[in-house]
């Protein structure tokens, strides 16, 4: 009878002995330690029950906390302190983008404020932009700018499909994306100063030439009528009656 085959590779598993814990009561000196060094917390001076009840705090100081307070408070200046103040619906974009964005409008002295509408709401709630609050109901961003400038604003964000603009309030004049727009075809200050001195000088002027035109032609008829007398001779008579005398 011939051998029987054997494989090349042979796994041995050796035996090992199992460690295991079985459980053992405490010795009786442990526990007489364990129960002397025990905390036992020190009873109050003045039972509970004979306290007198906590005031009840008004429920916004208990919701509102710190943060938020200096949140509404950053809303409240930069309202106050800007001639512009547009509320911008705000849809997801890049990180890329959003700084692209706050680059060309601070270009333009134009701040970009993302808010929350918890913390804007209120606030408005309470001032003249109270008006503005229907724009608040979806994510939005507030452009800010101590001055009016519309026209490039409207330039910027005619580059940016994810921010559209809602209304503004320019000068303490609650304006739509339509007032927006026609405000910024409105010549600048400037020229609109200039056009009006021009129209107040011409006025004074015409007035002016209007009232010197009757004795300017007074005075043209008369030197006239002096002139031709003096070529007819006769001055104390007109010229037709000197020519029928002659006849």
């Amino acid at each position: 009878m011939g051998r029987g085959w054997l494989p090349a590779l042979q796994l041995l598993r050796r035996g090992s002995k199992a460690v295991t814990r079985h459980w053992k009561a405490m010795h009786f000196q442990r526990q007489k330690l364990l129960a002397v060094t025990e905390y036992v917390p020190p009873r109050p001076a003045v039972p509970p029950h004979c306290l007198p009840a906590p005031r009840d705090r008004p429920q916004e100081e208990d919701v509102m906390s710190g943060y938020v307070r200096l949140l509404r408070r950053q809303v409240e200046q930069a309202f106050r302190s800007s001639r512009m103040v547009a509320v911008c619906q705000y849809n997801s974009m890049p990180d890329e983008d959003v700084v692209t964005m706050r680059h060309y409008l601070r270009k333009h002295n134009i701040e970009v404020k993302f808010v929350l509408n918890e913390i804007v709401r209120p606030v408005l709630a309470q001032s003249k932009y109270r008006n503005l609050l229907p724009l608040f109901v979806c994510r939005n961003i507030l452009l800010v700018s101590p001055e009016t400038r519309a026209r490039e604003m409207l330039r910027v964000l005619k580059g940016i499909p994810q921010v559209n603009l809602l209304g503004a309030c320019i000068d303490d004049t609650i304006l739509s994306r339509q007032g927006v727009e026609n405000f910024a075809q409105l010549p600048s200050l400037e020229a609109s100063q200039g056009q009006t001195v021009g129209a107040l000088a011409l006025l004074p002027s015409q007035t002016s030439s209007l009232l010197q035109r009757g004795p300017s032609l007074l005075t043209a008829l008369l030197d006239e009528h002096i002139r031709r007398l003096r070529d007819t001779g006769a001055p104390g008579k007109p010229p037709q009656e000197q020519g029928k005398g002659n006849h």
